[in-house]
Order: structure tokens, then sequence, then C-alpha cells
């Protein structure tokens, strides 16, 4: 309690046990504490929604919306913007009133009745009682589950706030997120429960992926293979950061003809591949690799850069007064672009800039590596993987994937992508892909060996291309000679986990370090339920992973 923040839900989190004086990722213990604070409202509106629904009512879209962007402010590395954490709360405390002047009359947890204070001051000072730490006889396993749920909720609420964006959405997830909230404040849950719960969380997690991909499906097509300069050209540019497809589209409209070449950075790789956006000539390449070494390579460019989701660092001075947000993304001192009424918005300002800024001065020697190979892409292939598998050429297939981050021990999964026999096909998606991405893997039965699946939502076209082997090999997932080995380091990763173990994935290999939230218990009830894995080194987990499907 004598600490000034408390946080644990990034791989990065001090001392592998939680950040105290101030976050790994930038957060102060301010933003920490707002925070805290924000989620202790969302519950609390939780805790009203529930018997509303459970009664049949259907709660209204923009309170959804609001909670959603909501938990997706407090993901890492998304939002440090103190006002907007202030106006975020004051809004909360509204929408509580009106949902506690309609929900029925009963015992409500503290999160619901609690009351937001006026100033910042005042509620920084009551956000000790929303510190996760607070309870201090709280059951470390019941912390740990509640913990769990709620990291998985940040992570679907991503993949939630991209689908909504181009008017895709489930009220099965949309109800999700007051059921979620409203169970980790729940004391009448048991741990059996809670671990049901949990699993609900993963199933949920799977819905929203589902959702995420038929919206870019349906509104960009299907990713095709598509070869991507990782090379700088000539001219003006600006850099888009993030996950957004849509933002990605309305700067491409806004930008077309003025010469200015727009460059994909980390999770925005794959937006190549699909034929809505790469019918743009000015989509000229991908800058840079994954999130964490943007203060490095954004390091006085001549041009501007655009943050659509997460991931966003502090900014060097040498880069802040041409680097933009949008969304829920923010920064004090950063300017945001604004969603206008027609759902659009005005790149004016960010062009411009670019424009003036002159951009690079001469092009580099184009290096070209491929993407597009989204789940109907990769099946459409399905008959001559499975002759290639029932014929030797190819042994086994690696899904090496995740989010990347800086601390040391992720070279690990370079090593291990590099020491994958050549009879064997490696997928990859999410930034962790960066760690090997730009090396010639060469082919394997006319396929390339290194196959983009995409963002890390894309753990869906994952499962959808493994399950449609399966069915081929009249089998299940688990007998497929089939590995996967994930990097983690925020809570979309945990959503991720949570969807392939609801899925009954066994034997996957997790790291570069387990989560500091999972307690002892938890983590062996995993390890007993699905043979989790933490890494090791790369030589074992290979040997260890052929052995197991020979």
């Amino acid at each position: 309690m004598e600490n000034s923040m408390f946080c644990y839900q990034c791989e990065q989190t001090m001392g592998g046990k939680g950040c105290t004086k101030s976050g790994v990722c930038g957060k102060t213990p301010e933003i920490a504490n707002l925070q805290d604070l924000l989620i202790y409202q969302l519950k609390g509106i939780s805790c009203y929604a529930k018997p509303l629904i459970e009664e049949g009512q259907i709660i209204d879209k923009e309170i959804v919306k609001f909670v959603e962007n909501g938990l997706f402010t407090t993901l890492t590395n998304v939002n440090f913007d103190a006002q907007v954490h202030v106006e975020l709360l004051k809004e909360s405390q509204r929408i509580k009133e009106g949902l506690r002047s309609k929900a029925p009359i009963g015992e409500y947890a503290d999160a619901a009745t609690y009351n937001l204070s006026d100033t910042k001051e005042e509620m920084l000072k009551d956000s000790v009682k929303a510190g996760i730490m607070y309870d201090q006889d709280l059951d470390a396993d019941i912390r740990s589950l509640r913990s769990t749920i709620l990291y998985g909720l940040k992570g679907i609420s991503a993949y939630g706030h991209q689908a909504r964006f181009i008017n895709y959405q489930s009220d099965q997830v949309d109800h999700f997120y007051f059921l979620g909230l409203e169970a980790t404040t729940n004391d009448n849950l048991t741990l059996e429960d809670l671990i049901r719960m949990t699993m609900r969380t993963g199933e949920i997690s799977v819905e929203v992926m589902r959702i995420l991909d038929e919206a870019n499906t349906e509104t960009y097509q299907n990713p095709s293979p598509h070869k991507v300069n990782v090379n700088i050209k000539k001219g003006p540019f600006i850099i888009v950061s993030g996950h957004d497809l849509r933002d990605l589209e309305l700067l491409l409209q806004q930008t077309e003809g003025k010469g200015i070449n727009i460059y994909t950075h980390g999770e925005m790789l794959p937006c190549h591949g699909y034929p809505s956006l790469n019918k743009y000539k000015h989509l000229v390449g991908n800058y840079g690799s994954a999130w964490q070494n943007q203060q490095k390579e954004f390091d006085n460019i001549p041009g501007c850069i655009l943050m659509t989701t997460n991931c966003l660092m502090r900014p060097r001075e040498s880069y802040k007064d041409r680097i933009f947000t949008t969304n829920v993304v923010g920064w004090d001192g950063i300017k945001n672009v604004k969603l206008n009424e027609d759902a659009t918005k005005d790149f004016g300002e960010i062009i411009n800039k670019a424009l003036q800024l002159g951009g690079f001065k001469e092009d580099e020697e184009e290096k070209k590596i491929l993407v597009g190979f989204g789940h109907h892409e990769t099946l459409s292939h399905a008959e001559t993987i499975v002759n290639a598998v029932k014929e030797g050429q190819i042994k086994h297939f690696f899904l090496i994937g995740g989010c990347d981050g800086a601390k040391p021990g992720r070279n690990y999964y370079t090593e291990f992508a590099q020491q994958v026999p050549k009879d064997c096909v490696i997928l990859t998606l999410a930034c962790g892909k960066y760690r090997f991405n730009k090396l010639d893997f060469g082919t394997v039965a006319g396929l390339p060996r290194l196959l983009d699946v995409g963002q890390c939502n894309d753990a869906y076209s994952a499962v959808r291309i493994a399950s449609a082997l399966a069915d081929a090999f009249d089998t299940n997932v688990n007998d497929l000679p089939l590995t996967i080995v994930l990097s983690w380091y925020e809570q979309k990763a945990v959503a991720d986990l949570l969807a392939l173990l609801s899925l009954g994935i066994n034997g996957m290999y997790l790291g570069p370090s387990l989560p500091a939230f999972i307690s002892p218990n938890v983590l062996q009830y995993l390890v007993d339920t699905f043979d989790i894995k933490p890494i090791s080194t790369p030589h074992d987990d290979l040997k260890n992973s052929l052995q197991q499907h020979c």
C-alpha cells in the first residue's frame, strides 16, 4: 500500500512482479491511478447493467461503446493523457447514475455504490480503493483469475473497437463486457466459477476476432500475397502505425494525388495484403520494425507519424511536433485527430506537415518481403499442403507469433525460426514476426516456408487454417504436426491465449516470461489442463516439438 502505483498487466512489468514507482511503458503513477479508478467505475457500471441484461433489457450501444473505449484506453501503451482520463471518469459517473436509476434495488459491490469525486486531486485520493492490491485479504488465486478476466476483456475491447469503427459488432461481445466486469467484483463466485468465466472470456475472444475478421475481409476483401518494400522512397511521407485499417484507408483517400508516400509500421504491415488498400499506388511500403523500436526509428525523420491504436511510446523531442494520434490513443501535448459526426476524419494538418517537412531525399534500393496469407489465401492451397504432408515433403507446422517487446530474451524467437528444419512451414502473426520476417526462408512444396497470417487478431485465421487441416486429415488440431510458440507483451495477447485455450488447444509454448498476474496455483491448473509450457531454449523446444509429433 505504500507504493505510488501498482500495475502488472504487461510482460515487461518491473522485476516480473509489478511496477510500483512508474510504468516501464512510460505510465506515471498519476495515469496508473486514474486508470485504476476508471476500471473501478466500469465495474460499477457493469454491476448495474448485469441485472438489466438478465431482465432482457438492451443496454444502449453508446454505453457499450464507452465501456469498450474505456477498457481500451487502459490497455498498455495506449493513452498517457491525464485530462482524457478525467473526462472519461466524469462521463463514467453520468452513465453509472443513469443505470443506477434503472437497476433493481438490492445489494451492490462498492464499485457500484461509489460516487466519483469532483476534482482530479480527489479522484487520485479515491483511486487507492480501486488498486489491484487494495484488498490485502483477497485470496491470491481469486485475484489472479479476476485479473486474467479483466486483461482478457481489455484485449477483447481493442478488437471490438476496431470492428465497431467499420460498423461491425456482436451483441454477444457487447453483453459480455458487463458480465465479465461484474464477475471481477462478485465475492459470491468460487474459484471454479471464475475458471469458467475465464474460459468464457476466451470464447468471447474467439467471437470478437471472428467479427473483426469479417469486418476487415468484407470491407477490404480477403488478403492475398503481396510483396512489400521495406526500404524508403524519395519524397514526403506519413507513417501509419497501430492496427486500424479504416484510418489507413481514410488517410490514403485524403493523400491521393498529393505526392505523399504512405508507409505502414508495426502491426499495420499486413494491410498491404488487402486488395482494397494495396490498390493505392502511394502506399509504397513498410517503414521500420516492431513498435518497441519506434523512438529510435522515428528519431528526427523528415515526415509524420499517425498512431491509430496502441502501441505508443513516449515521443522524443526530435519528432514530438510531427507525431499525431487518433481514436483512444493519446499523450499529453500530442495532437489527436477526432472522428467527425459523419464518421470521417480530417487529416489535413498531418498532410500539410508532411509536405512542409519534405520527406526523404533519395530512394534506397528496394527490398521486399511477402505478406497476405490469411485463412482464405492459405486454405486455397489446402490440397497442395495436404498432399505435401502425406508425401513427406512437409513434416511439421510451427506457428511462431505474438506481441514483441524490448526485454532481453526475445532473440529466442529469431533463433527458433532459424533452426526450424527446411521441410517445415512457419506461420507467423502479430509484431513478433519482426524478429525474423526479413530473413529468407525459401520454399517447400512450391509454397513459401514463411506465411504471414496477419495481425494479432488474425490468431483467428491461424485457428481457421489449423481446423481446416485437421478436418482434411480426419483428426483434431492437437493431433496435427503443429506446434504453437507464443510471445506475449500486453492484453491482446492475453485475449489470444484465452481464445486458444477455450478451443481446447494444448501444448503451447509461452514466453519470454510468464504473466506476473498468474498465481502459482492458477499456473499449475493451466499446465495440468492445457499442458502450457514456458519456453526454454530454441534447440530443446524444437527437438521436443518434433519428437512429440513423430
